[in-house]
């Protein structure tokens, strides 16, 4: 299936051939619409809702909508999803907060890319029940707890990455609450909440995961860190995490280059307006794929040994969701956008 992007003149400067990260979504998805990570691998609903944003801005709307569909299908009363599906039935039944508040995400992507506003109003009871879920763990200092158990005991610890995340989710949120004209002053409070915890109290947070690249850069993304406060944290841990002209590691202490948060932070790079540098970053990963034109998962380095094997579905879609950032290939490339956000003042 060849993408059907709604700027097709500009598709002669992409500097990857995104048909193969579609197909290979496409090929993954299940009749219900869930979307797992590999073949014979599980269901997780954020990146679920990954996989289904890269079907957005193929312009696969049907596969889109059916992913969505899945979400609304499964989602349980609390407004919650278990952590892992695989063949139809919950294999882990964490319910971890930042999954549960990505599907405003990628409903307002949704929203973005083709103005239906009326799958805004039917997905808008998942997202209310969700974000509703979410702020029940929400702590007065402003921070929200990360995973309730099996067992129903809840995890109190935050994460910095899975905060940030919920910041950005809590602000799509709140832009599809104004698309349906309902207002929801809690929402806006625990947003402000959350974004001055995140920015001013970082020991309510776990210090641990500091090695992941993703607690670098995920705050820029989400847009708690806008400006120039933004280039500095870039530039501070710039070369902890990032191999010349290879990548971004997973993790500071791993020799181990994945393509997600290669193009994660490609996006994040967009999203404060530093052009050049996203650009520079993703022509790094460019050609690394299989003989069918997949992106890999990661690799090792110096040896390049590919690891995983497996080839993952929102791996791929992120490769999609980056190259719509850089290449403006749907009304969606925004989302992550600084600007955009200062704009829409939610």
């Amino acid at each position: 299936m060849t993408p059907r992007f709604h700027n097709v003149a500009e598709q002669r400067d992409l500097a990857v051939d995104l048909s193969a990260p579609l197909d290979l979504i496409l090929q993954l998805q299940q009749p219900d619409g869930a979307i797992p990570w590999s073949i014979g691998d599980k269901v997780d609903p954020w990146d679920h809702v990954e996989s289904a944003m890269g079907l957005t801005i193929c312009g696969a709307l049907d596969a889109s909508r059916r992913a969505f569909d899945w979400l609304r299908n499964t989602q349980m009363p609390d407004g919650s999803w278990y952590a892992a599906y695989t063949n139809g039935r919950p294999s882990d039944r964490t319910r971890e907060t930042n999954h549960a508040a990505y599907v405003a995400v990628g409903v307002y992507h949704y929203y973005l890319c083709t103005a239906d506003l009326d799958f805004v109003r039917r997905m808008w009871p998942t997202v209310r029940r969700a974000i509703d879920f979410v702020l029940h763990y929400q702590m007065p200092s402003g921070e929200i707890y990360w995973a309730i158990s099996p067992e129903g005991r809840v995890d109190r610890m935050a994460l910095v990455t899975g905060c940030s995340s919920i910041c950005f989710s809590l602000k799509s949120a709140l832009a599809l609450a104004r698309l349906v004209d309902v207002d929801q002053p809690r929402w806006r409070k625990a947003l402000a909440l959350l974004l001055q915890c995140l920015k001013e109290k970082p020991h309510r947070f776990n210090t641990t995961k500091a090695r992941f690249s993703m607690d670098w850069f995920y705050p820029i993304l989400s847009g708690v860190v806008t400006g120039p406060a933004a280039q500095q944290r870039v530039d501070k841990y710039w070369k902890k995490f990032v191999v010349q002209d290879l990548g971004v590691r997973c993790v500071s202490d791993r020799p181990w280059v994945t393509i997600a948060e290669t193009c994660e932070l490609v996006l994040a790079l967009e999203a404060m307006g530093n052009h050049q540098q996203a650009d520079i970053l993703f022509r790094w990963i460019c050609d690394h794929t299989f003989d069918d034109g997949t992106f890999w998962c990661g690799f090792t380095f110096p040896d390049m040994v590919i690891w995983p094997e497996e080839k993952i579905s929102w791996t791929n879609a992120v490769v999609i969701m980056a190259a719509d950032a850089l290449y403006r290939l749907t009304p969606g490339a925004d989302i992550f956008s600084h600007d955009h956000w200062r704009d829409m003042d939610v």
